[in-house]
């Protein structure tokens, strides 16, 4: 596949460029399965619709289709939960968990790796976060009745951000 390159100016990017190597939602890591694609994960209503408002023109115009947007500010009654699961980007900087390509987290990473981005190092780094999230998953298993997807809301809610889809558990 030949790279064909992204240029991104949003309100936390200016220029920066990046790569597409990889056809877009394959060649994934083999240790990384996620059970939602980023448009799926828009349209269930992550980070309370705001995550993704300013950089819409950096991804194919499907994954907007059915996205539960807010142009305001963060609405938690977007989310598939209606609750908030989410913690401010200042913690996650102070926990050393961003990477400077990709000051928005995870949930960019995700959708650049998605994409067809690779970046040495860092996937590896984001999938064994993403595997460490799994332990919610048990959690739930152990707390609640096969079925009843509205027990322990807020972890549910925070393990979609994450592409687990935990309205099946």
């Amino acid at each position: 596949m030949r790279a064909r390159w992204i240029i991104v100016n949003d309100r936390m990017q200016q220029g920066y460029r990046y790569a597409l190597v990889a056809p877009m939602g394959r060649d994934f890591h083999p240790d990384f399965r996620p059970d939602l694609t980023p448009a799926e994960m828009l349209a269930l209503g992550v980070f309370g619709g705001k995550y993704m408002t300013d950089c819409r023109e950096e991804f194919p115009k499907s994954w907007f289709a059915e996205a539960r947007l807010s142009s305001l500010r963060k609405d938690p009654s977007l989310n598939w939960f209606g609750i908030d699961a989410s913690q401010p980007l200042s913690v996650w900087r102070a926990k050393g968990w961003i990477y400077p390509d990709d000051p928005r987290g995870w949930f960019q990473w995700y959708c650049r790796y998605y994409h067809g981005r690779r970046i040495p190092g860092e996937d590896e780094r984001q999938i064994a976060r993403w595997k460490a999230i799994r332990r919610h998953i048990s959690q739930v298993r152990r707390a609640c009745r096969p079925g009843d997807c509205w027990c322990r809301p807020r972890q549910r809610q925070a393990l979609l951000h994450w592409a687990y889809d935990s309205r099946s558990i």
